[in-house]
């Protein structure tokens, strides 16, 4: 039997290894700091049978991409360089200002994450393109930062759709060994994968089976690896070669045995003219989010409706950044971007299935998430 003293001491090195991981997370999970609000545990007012293809669920689009700003670049040269691209401007691929845990506090609990090798080729680390967006937090780290608030607020569920980042690097390869990278790490601890991963394969459940834990959608394939990797994996798979690219209207099945469908709509540059006014682009890009979010309302209750809000218009001239889609330019969009519109929408349309929602700038405006959770 363990002396009193040595239980101490076991006890405060795991407080203390904790504390390590979590700081190390921080560049993209953000400073853990313990809060409990309505807020933040919203779904404790729904019952366990609720089915999730029911409900409204807030999420983010490449959620990890808050960190990227000017002092993150500058301070990212020494490491970037060994990537052999060009280093992008912040405004160029930032769509979020706000950290995981602060999502998860204001009632986000669908994160978009993009993963690929850091420039060593030897840890998992996050990306938009070739914005590298932290050297330290890897994703295992990350997936820590989740645990923990997971165990503090056992009555939420959350979703991670993780995506290979392509072009991150001149030589950056979707490989055997980064593929058996990502494997090790989402399944290299039973204990840590089943308390912490709800373990269905191939569809959504119950509120009730998903609380407490990380519900994976793998927007990935591990085609390097034996398949007997990718049946070890729990979660919904949404293969890249049936995601179809830019596109407003996509039906993907993503089980076939039980013929489970999503209707997804992921338009995430429209095709407008080349000189089209940041209005003219924020209209395309509005109107095809809320023709799913309508389907959604209407029809199919029971498949997966996953609506992307997120847009760019980048090859447009002058360019449409991120930012400016989602919450305006100032007086040249009189009706703010697609956020502010969208804001008018859920108060239209109360009472009404909308499925998953990711949006870009998810704090603005302020009532965004709360409008949308309450409809």
């Amino acid at each position: 039997m363990a002396s009193p003293l040595l239980s101490l001491a076991q006890a405060s090195l795991a407080d203390f290894a904790l504390e390590k991981v979590l700081g190390d997370a921080s560049q993209i999970f953000g400073p853990y700091i313990k809060n409990a609000t309505r807020k933040t545990e919203w779904m404790k007012h729904y019952n366990d049978d609720t089915l999730l293809v029911h409900m409204n669920i807030p999420g983010t689009h490449d959620s990890a991409t808050w960190n990227y700003t000017q002092a993150t670049q500058d301070a990212l040269l020494g490491v970037t360089s060994l990537n052999g691209v060009t280093v992008p401007a912040p405004e160029t691929f930032r769509c979020q200002q706000r950290s995981l845990i602060d999502g998860l506090n204001n009632g986000i609990r669908v994160f978009d994450l993009r993963y690929a090798f850091d420039p060593t080729n030897s840890t998992l680390v996050f990306y938009h393109s070739q914005a590298l967006l932290s050297q330290i937090a890897d994703l295992q780290s990350v997936l820590f930062g989740f645990y923990q608030w997971l165990d503090d607020h056992p009555s939420e569920a959350v979703f991670l759709s993780l995506q290979y980042e392509g072009s991150t690097a001149k030589y950056a390869a979707n490989d055997a060994e980064l593929q058996m990278r990502l494997s090790d790490t989402l399944t290299n601890s039973a204990a840590r994968r089943y308390r912490y991963f709800v373990q269905r394969k191939g569809q959504l459940g119950t509120l009730g089976e998903a609380r407490g834990k990380l519900t994976l959608f793998r927007r990935f394939d591990l085609d390097q690896l034996p398949a007997s990797y990718t049946e070890a994996l729990p979660g919904l798979h949404f293969s890249p070669s049936l995601w179809t690219d830019n596109s407003p209207d996509i039906t993907l099945t993503y089980d076939t045995a039980k013929n489970l469908t999503a209707h997804i709509e992921d338009y995430y540059q429209p095709l407008t003219p080349s000189d089209a006014s940041a209005t003219e682009a924020i209209t395309w890009k509005y109107n095809a989010t809320t023709k799913n979010l309508l389907l959604a309302a209407s029809q199919y209750p029971d498949d997966l409706f996953w609506t992307w809000a997120s847009s760019e218009d980048t090859e447009n001239s002058p360019p449409i950044w991120p930012q400016i889609m989602a919450v305006g330019n100032g007086s040249s969009t009189p009706k703010g971007g697609v956020n502010q519109q969208l804001l008018t929408f859920f108060k239209e349309n109360p009472h009404k299935r909308m499925g998953i929602v990711m949006f870009d700038y998810s704090d603005q405006p302020s009532d965004l998430i709360d409008t949308f959770l309450s409809i």
